[in-house]
């Protein structure tokens, strides 16, 4: 099984670099993300329906705060 724990400092801003393009290049079981920094109004279509993959979220209260993503 492989797991990858990823601190990325804001969604939104690797979405708009590389995060699509390396999700499908590498082969991964269960990818944590620490401090998102986005809302649930805010998530991309693509994001959240991941091919093969269930995704979960936990957002910070506070906008631009924390916040956690689990894809497995």
């Amino acid at each position: 099984m492989k797991i990858i724990s990823w601190n990325i400092n804001g969604l939104r801003a690797i979405c708009k670099k590389i995060f699509l393009e390396w999700f499908q290049r590498v082969n991964v079981d269960i990818v944590c993300m620490q401090e998102i920094k986005i809302q649930e109004e805010q998530l991309p279509e693509e994001i959240i329906n991941l091919k093969g993959y269930n995704s979960y979220f936990n957002f910070a209260l506070k906008r631009g705060y924390s916040g956690v993503a689990v894809f497995c």
